[in-house]
């Protein structure tokens, strides 16, 4: 029997469900353009300035009717009690009995943290002691390799969240970095830790092993396949020198050559497509510093403070994952697009795609029955203006509903004001123009100024019309920086809670990740002919292909 520590209503059991389900389909038709007609101070209650945030959810199919319905959705869902009880570190990761609180780690206060009795803002604080004063020792120069020499290169071994989150964030502040060049190794594709090595010198070079377990078989198979590389130049003794590791299994990791004072602990109620602010994020650190990695932790600090807070009608992640559920449940909208405007950000959905779909990719609620309505979304996207130039014609044009969430900073980091300007240009114009969209008119008085004829130009109209109507929300933000990265990060951290508390599934599981992994296992036993499984006819023909 597991534990109650969250609500347990499925999304369509709640009252208020009758009720949106009604309104949507009175105001399904009524355009974003209509909504502003009938609104006039539509901004009022769509439009949010926070911290360095001017957030405006403005242009979407919804009125403010809508939006308090969904608001009521959201307090019959339980979801102040689902907040309260995350931050005082309840156990709402129930399948696993873990309190999920990587909100700990970045905490703006002392007010003690309890898991099992204990406060565990010590144990926090130690271990961002000991990552600090590392960091410290390797960009200084003070730690030395094998041969004397001071590390250069550092590169992070791990999958999942042990690379997807550093990765980003390593190269979302790359304006920031240090002398130091990160590389990050993830793919169990040996050609893959080939390239990442090459050019490397293994006596500047530093590698940083993630892995909770220690036994995970990407991050062990290249870790393996790296310290025979490095033992090819070096004595083993030099082993200690060049590799670190962050784990909780001191045994295997001190097998491997680890010394135990060069391990950094992970924790239990850290999941690992959140753990960037942990351990994890070592790499991070190394790159930019222990200072810009305080900013990194305030930024996310201080949007917890705003999530825990801030009532609901003015909570930036609240209001962003509900439109999230009215487009996914009432619209039938399956994905959703994530576009920033710098280059610096072009692996930010990327990652999202492992927070959200990992999260709340599941079909069984937390009743422990299938539910009867979509759950997660689809993420995908590319950095602006290249999107535009790639898939833009099909959230302008295509038959699919596509909400695009477009992130922005005003102020360039290079000072470019020319460049910066027309990519803000097309940041703003874009949603703008999904929106408005272009009517046949338009399309026709265009067209009348060209040297086509006039068949021509009937013929061509329609191929030139823009629908519009199509909802974005935009995320316009001062700078990028260390502390506004944070910030943004845990936004979309903490909308991923309110889905899956709306959903009534449990978020900070991965159940569907292992089956996967123990199948491959055993197709590797079959490949290198250590013994035959049974398998379905397509997977032996495969298999004889091989």
């Amino acid at each position: 029997m597991l534990k109650k520590t969250l609500p347990n209503t499925p999304l369509t059991e709640n009252h208020t469900w009758k009720s949106l389900r009604t309104h949507h389909q009175e105001i399904a038709e009524t355009t974003i353009e209509n909504h502003f007609e009938n609104e006039p101070n539509r901004l009022d209650y769509t439009s949010f300035e926070w911290d360095s945030f001017y957030v405006d959810v403005s242009k979407n199919r919804i009125d403010k009717k809508g939006f308090n319905l969904l608001f009521e959705l959201a307090k019959e869902s339980g979801l102040t009690e689902a907040i309260k009880s995350q931050f005082s570190g309840a156990e709402i990761n129930a399948t696993e009995d873990r309190a999920v609180l990587h909100t700990a780690l970045r905490t703006l206060k002392e007010d003690p943290v309890i898991v099992d009795g204990k406060d565990i803002l010590p144990e926090v604080d130690a271990a961002q002691k000991k990552m600090f004063a590392f960091c410290d020792n390797v960009i200084s120069g003070n730690w030395k390799g094998y041969t004397g020499k001071p590390i250069t290169h550092v590169v992070n071994i791990g999958i999942g969240g042990s690379d997807l989150g550093p990765a980003m964030v390593v190269e979302a502040l790359a304006h920031y970095q240090n002398h130091l060049q990160i590389r990050f190794i993830s793919n169990v594709e040996g050609d893959h830790h080939v390239e990442v090595l090459k050019g490397l010198n293994p006596e500047t070079t530093l590698f940083v092993v993630v892995s909770k377990t220690f036994t995970t078989q990407e991050t062990l198979s290249n870790a393996n396949s790296v310290r025979k590389w490095f033992l090819t130049h070096a004595p083993e003794q030099g082993v200690g020198k060049h590799f670190i590791a962050v784990s909780t299994n001191l045994e295997k990791t001190k097998a491997f050559g680890i010394d135990p004072e060069n391990i950094f602990p992970m924790n239990e109620w850290v999941g690992g497509r959140f753990s960037l602010w942990s351990t994890v994020g070592l790499s991070i650190c190394l790159a930019l510093g222990p200072d810009q990695f305080k900013e990194l932790l305030n930024g996310a600090g201080k949007m917890d403070h705003h999530f825990k807070e801030t009532p609901f009608k003015k909570n930036i992640p609240v209001v962003l994952a509900l439109l999230s559920i009215w487009y996914n449940n009432l619209y039938g909208a399956e994905s959703e697009a994530i576009i920033p405007y710098t280059q610096y950000l072009k692996n930010l959905p990327a990652y999202l795609q492992q927070g959200i779909m990992e999260s709340n990719g599941k079909y069984v609620g937390r009743d422990g029955k299938p539910v009867n309505y979509q759950t997660g979304t689809i993420i995908w996207g590319a950095s602006g203006t290249n999107a535009q130039h790639a898939f833009f014609q099909l959230i302008h044009q295509g038959t699919k509903l596509i909400p695009a969430d477009f992130i922005g900073f005003k102020k360039s980091l290079n000072g470019n004001t020319d460049h910066q300007n027309k990519l803000l240009a097309n940041f703003i114009a874009q949603t703008e123009a999904l929106m408005t969209g272009k009517n046949e008119a338009q399309v026709k008085a265009e067209l009348a100024h060209s040297n086509l004829t006039e068949s021509q130009q009937k013929a061509l109209t329609p191929f030139k019309i823009f629908e519009g109507n199509k909802p974005t929300n935009t995320i316009l933000i001062e700078q990028l920086n260390p502390e506004s990265l944070g910030a943004l990060i845990a936004l979309y951290e903490h909308k991923i809670f309110v889905q899956g508390v709306l959903w009534n599934i449990y978020s900070y599981d991965q159940w569907g990740v292992e089956l996967g992994k123990q199948l491959a296992n055993k197709v590797l036993d079959d490949i290198e002919g250590k013994r035959e499984n049974p398998h379905d006819p397509s997977t032996l023909k495969l298999l004889s292909k091989i």
